[in-house]
């Protein structure tokens, strides 16, 4: 009979607005997803200008409640601190960093023949063939140096441009994001139902000071990494210690796996500079920091602050990484926290719902 199914005789259930709304609800997901991927640097540049901007609302929120400033001139306190400490910090180590950055570029091609007469690449090279997979790369030199000074120099340029406009738009986001963002989740939230609003509001504070501590132990384990790397460079006599310091602070911007990979890197370098005794030192030296920091530090931060596992923390570094490249490692942190804090408080509900008013621990 037309209009019942095959197993009753009823009518369907399925009306054209059902499946009307089905197919609204897929297209929808899909042009998110096609948005998402179109707008993958805007979100990159949006994420670092809200890290950054909830790192300096905690000092801001400090200064109005101790200073009993307006938010105004709260903000502006703030960023002229920031302003003068960059400053005073870029006088003082910048010019170092990039004398010995030169001067490691310039001994770049020496390194790369020491590196290659050096028995450790010999045999890497007899049991991987790196330097067929190097050649590979290059298939018709003549044809790459024609142009490779124009390349470069395009490159060059189209390169600083693109980074100073990257850093204008995370600076005048996080600006913006400083003054009118508060306001901005406090009519959002007063949108919501009465009796919900408490529970949005719990959301939205926990996320706020779990990436607020996220930060700020980071910041921490970036400058200790950064010092004593440095520290260590400079009394074992490598030549280049400064940059290669400041780009091991940096390193812990991925947790657990960047400072292996710093580590790695700059004990090839000493083996390459310095020799091979104080290359086993720099070697030792990042064992040890590494434990310091997979095993004291880091746990002091990711545990305490956002409370993420280690593990979840590094599965959100791998996958993050994997979408967005180093970015991603460095927002896998607090997105993985933020995620845990709003799955958390579905399961409450759903037990509240049915029935179990056992709080989750």
């Amino acid at each position: 009979m037309a209009g019942s199914d095959s197993s009753g005789g009823q009518p369907s259930q399925v009306t054209l607005k059902t499946a009307f709304t089905v197919c609204f609800a897929v297209v929808l997901v899909a042009t998110l997803v096609v948005l998402i991927i179109k707008a993958e640097v805007a979100l990159i540049l949006t994420g670092l200008a809200a890290l950054l901007a909830v790192a300096l609302n905690h000092l801001v929120a400090l200064l109005m409640k101790r200073a009993r400033l307006r938010r105004g001139p709260a903000i502006a306190v703030v960023l002229l601190v920031l302003l003068v400490a960059a400053s005073a910090l870029g006088l003082i180590v910048v010019p170092a960093a990039i004398n010995q950055g030169q001067s490691l570029v310039n001994q770049v091609p020496e390194l790369t023949e020491k590196i290659r007469a050096s028995r450790v690449f010999q045999l890497l090279d007899q049991r991987f063939h790196v330097l067929q997979q190097l050649q590979r790369q290059s298939d018709n030199p003549t044809e790459l140096a024609s142009g490779a000074l124009a390349v470069s120099a395009f490159h060059a340029v189209t390169g600083v441009f693109s980074v100073l406009g990257a850093f204008a738009t995370i600076l005048f986001l996080m600006v913006f994001m400083l003054a009118f963002g508060p306001e901005l989740v406090k009519r959002l939230l007063a949108q919501t139902l009465p009796e919900r609003r408490p529970r949005y509001e719990g959301v939205v504070s926990k996320v706020y000071s779990a990436t607020g501590g996220y930060l700020s132990g980071l910041i921490l384990i970036c400058t200790i990494n950064a010092t004593l790397a440095s520290t260590c460079l400079a009394l074992l006599g490598m030549p280049f210690f400064l940059p290669l310091g400041i780009a091991s602070g940096f390193s812990s911007l991925v947790p657990y796996a960047g400072p292996i990979v710093a580590g790695g890197f700059v004990t090839l370098l000493t083996l390459t500079t310095v020799g091979a005794w104080k290359a086993l030192a720099v070697f030792t030296y990042f064992m040890m920091y590494g434990l310091l920091e997979g095993n004291v530090l880091a746990p002091l931060v990711f545990r305490r602050t956002v409370h993420v596992n280690p593990l979840l923390t590094l599965f959100a570094v791998v996958f993050f990484g994997e979408l967005a490249g180093i970015i991603g490692a460095v927002l896998a942190v607090p997105l993985m926290a933020t995620a845990q804090i709003i799955v958390r408080e579905l399961l409450l509900i759903r037990r509240e719902k049915l029935g179990d008013r056992v709080p989750v621990p």
